[in-house]
C-alpha cells in the first residue's frame, strides 16, 4: 500500500533471548538471529506491570510518571527462562518483564505485530468472486461476525446475502457489528429518492466515487446499503479500490501524492436549512500513520468540498488542480471500477475510509435502507472476534 514516509520495523519477529548488556541509561537484550532490543531506563519503570503500578482491573496506570527520576538506573538486574528482573534506586523498587512482553513492545527496533487479515487491493476482477458472507450466519453466532469483519478489513466491502427484505431485519444486521452512528440524516435510513434531505442521494442523478462525511471532524467509518424496492432502470452501485488507486497515484506521479497528502481540503454539509457542517479543520485527502508512514484513511468527495482561499503558497493552487486532476483520472479508470445491481435480499458493506462508493443514474422508484459505524467501534468487533480480548490486552500492557 501507498506510504508517505518510509519507516523501518523488523518483519521477523524473534522468539529466543541471547544475552542482556546494561547502560546507565537503558538495557539492551539480544535475541536469536542477531537481533537487538534497546530500552530506556525511565521507559521500563514507566511500564513496571506490577499492581502498585498498574490496576488489575481498571488496567489503568497507578505508578506517578513524575516522580521517577530522568536519570533513574538499576541497582540489579537478575535473568530467568521467564524474564528480566529489574531493581531500581527508585523508591526500591523491583520490576518484573517477560521475555514475551519486551519482545512484544519492542521499539527499537520495533518488531512487526500482526494480528488482522493483510488489505488486499483489487480492481474489477473481483466481481467474478467478491466478498460475501449469509445474513444467517452473521445473526446467528459471533463467529459469523468474525468472517464477516474480517473479510471487510481484507477487501474494504462485502456484500451479505439471504437478508429478510425489510428494514427491521437490515437494522439488526448492522448491529451485530456496533451501535449505529446518528448524524442529521437520521441514524437508521429509509429512503427514496424524494430529496426529502438537501444532498444528491436523495435524487437519481449520477454520483461518482466518493467518500461519505468528509465534512465531520471525524467521518464513518462503515457504510451499509440495502435495495428494498426498485422499479426502474440504472441506479448501479460502484465501488473503486482506494487505497489500490492512492497506489497507482503514489507510483505515476509521486509529487501529486504528495500534494494530497498535505493540502487541507475544506469540506461542508449545508444543504438543509437546520444544518451547517465543518470539521474541526480541514484535511487533507490522504492521512497516514504517524508512525508506520502507511495510508489510513481517503476523504474525498468533490461536490462537498468548500471554496479553497486559505492556501498557505499560493503556488500550490495550479500543483493541486494538476494533483486532482490526475487523481481522478485514475478513480474513474474502468480496470479499478466494480459496478453491481444491488437487488432485495442482498446488502453491500464498505469501509468508508478506504473504499470509494457511487452510483449511476436512474429513473422510476428505488427504495434504499442503510447506516453509519463508527470508525472505532467497527474496529474494536473486528479486533475482538477476529483475535480475543486476551490477546489484545497483551498489545497493551
Amino acid at each position: 500500500m501507498a506510504s508517505i514516509v518510509p519507516k523501518t520495523i523488523v518483519e521477523k519477529y524473534p522468539i529466543h533471548y541471547d544475552q542482556v548488556l546494561i547502560s546507565p541509561t537503558s538495557v539492551r537484550v539480544s535475541w536469536a538471529d542477531n537481533i537487538a532490543s534497546t530500552y530506556h531506563n525511565i521507559w521500563l519503570r514507566d511500564h513496571c506491570q506490577c499492581e502498585q503500578c498498574l490496576h488489575p482491573l481498571t488496567k489503568q496506570r497507578l505508578l506517578n510518571t513524575f516522580e521517577i527520576p530522568s536519570d533513574i538506573k538499576s541497582t540489579a538486574i537478575e535473568q530467568s527462562k521467564d524474564g528480566l528482573t529489574i531493581h531500581w534506586n527508585h523508591q526500591t523498587h523491583t520490576s518484573f518483564y517477560p521475555w514475551s512482553w519486551l519482545q512484544r513492545h519492542s521499539y527499537n527496533p520495533r518488531f512487526q505485530k500482526t494480528f488482522l487479515p493483510k488489505k488486499q487491493l483489487w480492481n474489477h476482477e473481483i466481481q467474478q468472486n467478491p466478498p460475501v458472507v449469509e445474513y444467517d450466519t452473521v445473526m446467528k453466532s459471533d463467529d459469523g461476525v468474525a468472517e464477516w469483519t474480517s473479510k471487510i478489513e481484507k477487501y474494504g466491502f462485502c456484500f451479505i446475502d439471504g437478508i429478510p427484505v425489510n428494514p427491521e431485519s437490515t437494522q439488526k444486521l448492522l448491529c451485530r457489528i456496533a451501535f449505529i452512528r446518528t448524524t442529521h440524516y437520521g441514524g437508521f435510513w429509509d429512503f427514496t429518492s424524494n430529496l426529502a434531505k438537501a444532498d444528491l442521494a436523495y435524487t437519481g442523478l449520477k454520483i461518482g466515487a466518493h467518500t461519505d462525511t468528509t465534512y465531520f471532524t471525524d467521518p464513518a467509518g462503515l457504510q451499509l446499503f440495502h435495495l428494498l424496492e426498485f422499479d426502474g432502470e440504472g441506479g448501479k452501485s460502484l465501488l473503486v479500490d482506494g487505497f489500490r488507486a492512492a497506489q497507482i497515484l503514489c507510483e505515476e506521479d509521486p509529487n501529486a501524492y504528495r500534494i494530497l497528502s498535505h493540502i487541507p481540503i475544506p469540506s461542508h454539509s449545508s444543504g438543509n436549512k437546520e444544518t451547517f457542517i465543518q470539521p474541526s479543520m480541514p484535511r487533507s485527502i490522504f492521512t497516514h500513520d504517524n508512525s508506520t508512514g502507511q495510508l489510513q484513511q481517503i476523504r474525498w468527495n468533490n461536490e462537498d468540498r468548500s471554496i479553497m482561499d486559505q492556501w498557505s503558497d499560493p503556488n500550490d493552487v495550479t500543483l493541486f488542480y494538476d494533483a486532482i486532476r490526475k487523481w481522478n483520472e485514475i478513480l474513474t479508470r474502468k480496470d479499478g471500477e466494480m459496478w453491481e445491481q444491488l437487488r432485495p435480499g442482498r446488502a453491500v458493506i464498505f469501509d468508508n475510509w478506504r473504499v470509494l462508493h457511487g452510483r449511476s443514474a436512474f429513473t422510476g422508484h428505488r427504495r434504499m435502507c442503510g447506516g453509519y459505524i463508527n470508525r472505532d467501534d467497527y474496529v474494536s468487533r473486528l479486533r475482538l472476534t477476529n483475535v480475543g480480548r486476551e490477546r489484545l490486552l497483551e498489545t497493551l500492557f
